[in-house]
C-alpha cells in the first residue's frame, strides 16, 4: 500500500472552523454539480488529513436488545415486533478477549455499545471496569449507551474513556417522526455532558429514513453548528430491518448518500467522518466515491451492534487496490 508520506505535500489552507451554517446554505452545497461539490470535499479534505489514509475501529455490542425507546430504526427496541432478544450484559474478560481480537485484526480504536436509555450505576462500573482494561490493550475507548448526566460522563472520563458515541440521529424538524421517548434536547444535553467532561465526541446521523433534503441538510447543520465539531462524525445508512417501521423505506440513491459525505467534510474540516452502517450493501465503487468526497475512517469487522458489516477480507481488497493505508488512530 502506499504510504502517502508527501500526499500533503501541496495540499491548500484549512478552511476557518464555522459553527454558523445555514440550512439553506448546506442544501445550496448537496444541490452542487457532482464534479463541484467533489473538487470542494478534496480540496478540504487535503488541506487537513492524508486523503490515502483510512482509520479503522471496531464496534461491539456489549449488551443487545430490551431497549425501552422506540427508534423507528432499530430492531433492539422492545416496542417493534421480532425485536431481538434482550441479553445480559457481557462479562469483562469476553469484551477484553473480542478487544485483542480486534487489535490483532488492525483495529485501534475499539467502540463497545450498550441498548439501554440510560446506564444504571452497577452496569455503568462494569463498563467503566471494560473500558479500563480495553485502554490496558492499547488501543483507544469507545462507548455508547445512550442518555448520560455529568457524574455519569466524569465517571466514565477517569476510566480512561476516549470518545463517547450519541448521534443525533436526523434533523430537529424530523426526529419526531422517527422516535417519541427521547427528545432532541436530551441528546444535546448528553454531548454537553460529554464535551465538558473532556471526552471527544462521536456524533452523526442517519441517512434513508424517508428524510427530505431539507431534514438531511438540517442534520449536517445541527452537527456543524455544535459548539464543537465532534472529533468523529458516523454517517450511517439506514439498514432496513424487517419488524421494524422503517423496514420498507425507499433506497437512497448512491450518489445522495455520497453529497451527504461531502457535505461533512466541507462543514465539519477536522472530523473523522466515518462509514458506519449500511457498508454491507454499498458496492466498492460507492465506497470509493465516499472516500474521495473525505469519508476518512470505517468500521471494520463482520458485524456492527445487530446488523452485518463487509467482511474485513473485502476492506483489505479494496483499501489495497485503491492504494490506501490504515491507521488505528483516531485523532
Amino acid at each position: 500500500m502506499a504510504d502517502g508520506s508527501s500526499s500533503l505535500a501541496h495540499s491548500p489552507a484549512p478552511a476557518p472552523l464555522r459553527h454558523d451554517w445555514s440550512v439553506a446554505e448546506i442544501q445550496s452545497l448537496l444541490n452542487l454539480p457532482f464534479p463541484e461539490l467533489m473538487f470542494r470535499a478534496q480540496a478540504t479534505h487535503r488541506a487537513t488529513f492524508d486523503p490515502t489514509e483510512i482509520q479503522i475501529s471496531t464496534l461491539l455490542s456489549i449488551k443487545t436488545g430490551g431497549c425501552p425507546e422506540d427508534c423507528a430504526y432499530c430492531p433492539q427496541s422492545v416496542v417493534h415486533e421480532d425485536s431481538v432478544k434482550a441479553e445480559k450484559l457481557m462479562a469483562v474478560e469476553k469484551v477484553l478477549e473480542e478487544a485483542r481480537k480486534a487489535k490483532a485484526a488492525g483495529a485501534g480504536r475499539f467502540c463497545m455499545g450498550a441498548a439501554w436509555r440510560s446506564p444504571k450505576e452497577r452496569d455503568l462500573e462494569t463498563v467503566c471496569a471494560m473500558i479500563e482494561g480495553v485502554k490496558e490493550l492499547g488501543l483507544e475507548t469507545c462507548v455508547t449507551l445512550g442518555m448520560l448526566d455529568d457524574s455519569q460522563a466524569m465517571r466514565l472520563k477517569d476510566a480512561g474513556l476516549d470518545f463517547y458515541n450519541h448521534n443525533l440521529d436526523t434533523s430537529p424538524e424530523y426526529y419526531g417522526e422517527i422516535i417519541s421517548t427521547r427528545t432532541y434536547q436530551d441528546r444535546l444535553d448528553t454531548l454537553a455532558s460529554v464535551r465538558d467532561a473532556g471526552i471527544n465526541v462521536c456524533c452523526g446521523g442517519i441517512v434513508g429514513m424517508g428524510e427530505g433534503e431539507t431534514d438531511r441538510a438540517g442534520l449536517i447543520a445541527s452537527l456543524a453548528n455544535l459548539p464543537a465539531h465532534p472529533e468523529s462524525v458516523p454517517i450511517n445508512l439506514l439498514v432496513r430491518v424487517e419488524g421494524t417501521p422503517l423496514a420498507k423505506a425507499d433506497e437512497v440513491s448512491p450518489l445522495d448518500f455520497v453529497r451527504m459525505i461531502a457535505a461533512a467534510r466541507i462543514t465539519m474540516p477536522k472530523s473523522r467522518v466515518r462509514l458506519a452502517a449500511g457498508r454491507e450493501n454499498m458496492t466498492d465503487e460507492t465506497q470509493t466515491l465516499c472516500f474521495l468526497a473525505g469519508a476518512n475512517s470505517i468500521f471494520y469487522g463482520e458485524r456492527l451492534l445487530t446488523t452485518p458489516n463487509p467482511q474485513a477480507q473485502r476492506d483489505r481488497a479494496l483499501l489495497q487496490n485503491l492504494g490506501m493505508h490504515t491507521t488505528g488512530i483516531g485523532l
